[in-house]
């Protein structure tokens, strides 16, 4: 596909979530399905291996087996599609780059190695490095807020400005990235777009889009048509994550296919990859009651 650039990334991405066996192997059965769902359900593109895409557990295999999966498919839907090639380790998130950059994507997702802190020349240099592997495919930097490496303001704007391969970044809230939107696509948690969106967030890589592909993207239209509903909106959402999900305990790629399970969208399941504690998949049904609940409008 066309590669990405900061005025055209943006919108609802929806990522590819990893359907696990009782086994911990990947169901590519599923996942194919699941992709066809994503990929039919409206969103503005998909990416991979983000951390709901548990990247952290994926061995090269699989690693290039869901990307020519995911790209294939993509490119055949007519969808746009990022490929995440984030490790904590630099070289072979480098090498990850050169392969995904092959399947010539939009975007590749990187994060910063994370083993140890980095200062801010060395972050400049990782991400110069990832860009020189990438073959002229721009990079958005993954930057979550567990990250070893915290991105300032002051040093997103260096990376902004030294690295120009960088389109984008996904960041927690809006405030971090304020002096960069407009040079980069500033993506936000999809639960808080509707208030990020007039402070220049371009989109999100949506928690919402986990719990309903379609439903987040009849949110977004509606933050254009009706901002003020879009808003009410996100007040429930934020009681539903913060209220329900949360207090579930458990890391965020369990919680984010326990969005899915509640949706019911895809085949996609609660488990995930050892040694993360899975959603119990009994406690679907309470959880899709409040859903319908509070947020009715993502469900329909």
């Amino acid at each position: 596909m066309q590669p990405l650039r900061a005025d055209t990334l943006t919108g609802v991405w929806g990522s590819v979530l990893l359907p696990v066996n009782d086994d911990d192997s990947i169901d590519f059965a599923r996942l194919g399905e699941a992709v066809d769902a994503l990929l039919g359900s409206g969103v503005h593109g998909v990416y991979t291996n983000g951390t709901a895409g548990e990247f952290f557990t994926l061995t090269d295999a699989e690693y290039d087996r869901l990307h020519e999966l995911v790209a294939a498919r993509a490119s055949a839907a007519g969808v746009p599609f990022q490929l995440g090639a984030s490790h904590p380790s630099g070289q072979l998130s480098r090498e990850r780059v050169r392969r995904a950059a092959a399947l010539r994507p939009g975007a590749i997702q990187v994060v910063l190695p994370d083993w140890l802190p980095l200062g801010p020349d060395e972050a400049v240099a990782a991400l110069r490095g990832l860009a020189d592997a990438a073959d002229g495919v721009p990079l958005v930097l993954y930057h979550p807020p567990y990250a070893k490496t915290q991105v300032g303001p002051d040093l997103l704007e260096r990376l902004a400005g030294e690295v120009p391969e960088l389109i984008g970044v996904k960041v927690p809230g809006i405030d971090v990235a304020r002096r960069v939107a407009g040079r980069l696509a500033v993506f936000v948690a999809g639960h808080t777009l509707a208030s990020a969106r007039p402070d220049g967030a371009a989109g999100s890589y949506s928690n919402v889009a986990c719990l309903s592909p379609a439903g987040a993207v009849r949110w977004w239209e509606q933050m254009r048509t009706d901002p003020s509903a879009a808003l009410d909106l996100e007040r429930r959402l934020r009681e539903f994550i913060a209220g329900h999900i949360v207090p579930l305990g458990a890391a965020d790629p369990a919680l984010d296919k326990t969005l899915a399970a509640i949706g019911g969208w895809a085949p996609v399941g609660t488990r995930v990859r050892w040694p993360h504690r899975s959603v119990p998949a009994g406690a679907i049904p309470a959880l899709r009651a409040v859903a319908q609940r509070l947020v009715p409008e993502l469900l329909g």
